[in-house]
């Protein structure tokens, strides 16, 4: 397994994502989406993964304006905007290989092991 965590340090779902692989003894590489993020490859990957660039928006993020901003801009200028704005994507994301997960999931990753 080839386990990546992006999310950030205060996040408690990265956080409880990060004690579920630590307890399994399961390595992983934790990415801060507020220092490093996601590259564009690597977006488009997991968004292929998870039903598209809708699904990886979190509506319940703090930054509003650029919530909105997504909401209405021509679907080519997304993907940049998100990637500008890290902030608003659901955390964690939790990447192994192809597969990928949004949020605090241990059921699937269980399915992984």
């Amino acid at each position: 397994m080839n386990i990546q965590i992006f999310g950030t340090k205060k996040c408690n779902d990265t956080k409880k994502a990060e004690r579920f692989f630590k307890e399994r003894g399961i390595k992983y590489q934790f990415i801060d989406m507020k220092e490093k993020g996601m590259s564009k490859g690597e977006f488009t990957s997991v968004a292929q993964a998870n039903g598209g660039v809708e699904n990886m928006i979190n509506p319940d993020a703090k930054d509003k304006d650029t919530l909105a901003l997504i909401k209405y801009i021509a679907d080519e200028d997304k993907v940049d905007k998100i990637l500008e704005n890290q902030q608003v994507i659901k955390a964690p994301v939790v990447r192994n290989g192809k597969q990928s997960t949004l949020g605090y999931q241990p059921d699937v990753w269980k399915k992984w092991e």
